[in-house]
């Protein structure tokens, strides 16, 4: 790409909850936004259609089973007739999407970034490679075949979701394929019982790390808890004191690690907009960096399985 300023966002947005039709219109007006505003990137909270399952946290494993069946029910498959529709909206706005998804696939469902272009090309998927603690009667494990960076109008882009930023390996995986823009879909769980004085602060330490290790920009983007969820949770499963409504934290941040665009938090929805210049990294890397002169392959080395799986089987090329 010959272009290197230019106006990225993070969509700090409610999901419409487990209503994916409308979940996907929503993603597609905001999508249309951007465009509008000449802003070539929009980065979506996690698991934005059809929504994070916050009852997981709160109700007994055995209680959740039709609300779970439910949020398999709304999950997509990618690529699919949802994420077409989420393309033919970039290509209209001109502008690069990097959307949560919950993907059904067969059985299973996966906790799934989708990569757009600026031309509505789909470029790929993530799939979350290790589900958070009661994630897991959700989503299954991605696999190091989606752990992936790839060229496009705005660079070469790459993402991770939710704790997923924990997985050091993960996270340096990206940055050895040259990552400069890193797209981080969370969800809000500063609204959970016991992490409302913790998590915007995690957030906010291992976003800004990872900018400055990676030197690369990223793009943080969280939804915001409505009281339309609770009320769809507590009408399926009963009342419940351990999620409130409001919270998410979306920004954007430099390759040194400093904000250049919130953070913005609370239930106003609102696309959080900077602009970035891509030659920027380059004074970072002058300095520092972590795929090139300030790594030690002959001391410290990574190894990636980069083959796709179903559960533990290996898929072949044909049903790639």
């Amino acid at each position: 790409m010959s272009e290197t300023r230019f106006k990225v966002a993070a969509a700090h947005a409610a999901s419409e909850f487990l209503d994916t039709p409308a979940g996907i219109d929503k993603a597609c007006r905001l999508v249309a936004d951007a465009g509008a505003r000449d802003i070539r990137l929009l980065v979506f909270p996690e698991v934005f259609v059809p929504g994070f399952p916050h009852w997981i946290n709160c109700y007994p494993p055995l209680l959740q089973a039709p609300l779970n069946r439910r949020y398999m029910d709304a999950s997509i498959a990618v690529p699919g007739p949802e994420v077409d529709a989420v393309r033919d909206a970039a290509r209209a706005a001109g502008c690069a999407v990097v959307l949560g998804v919950s993907e059904r696939a067969g059985g299973t469902c996966y906790n799934t970034q989708v990569f757009i272009d600026a031309d509505g090309t789909y470029l790929g998927k993530h799939r979350k490679l290790q589900p958070t603690y009661a994630e897991r009667y959700i989503w299954g494990q991605g696999d190091g075949a989606t752990l992936r960076v790839w060229d496009s109008a705005v660079g070469r882009l790459g993402g991770l979701a939710c704790w997923e930023h924990t997985l050091n390996l993960a996270r340096h995986a990206l940055i050895l394929q040259g990552m400069q823009i890193h797209a981080a879909s969370w969800p809000a769980l500063s609204t959970l019982a016991g992490f409302d004085a913790m998590f915007d602060a995690q957030v906010d330490a291992m976003m800004r790390s990872h900018a400055l290790t990676g030197q690369c920009f990223v793009v943080v983007a969280e939804d915001t808890v409505t009281e339309t969820a609770l009320r769809v949770m507590e009408d399926a499963l009963g009342p419940q004191e351990l999620v409130r409504a409001g919270g998410g934290s979306s920004a954007v941040i430099h390759p040194w690690g400093h904000y250049i665009a919130g953070p913005h938090t609370g239930p106003e929805e609102t696309l959080v907009t900077a602009e970035i210049d891509l030659d920027e990294i380059a004074d970072v890397k002058a300095m520092v960096d972590s795929a090139g002169h300030y790594s030690r392959p002959e001391v410290l080395q990574l190894s990636v399985d980069a083959r796709p799986r179903h559960g533990l089987r290996l898929i072949t090329d044909d049903e790639a």
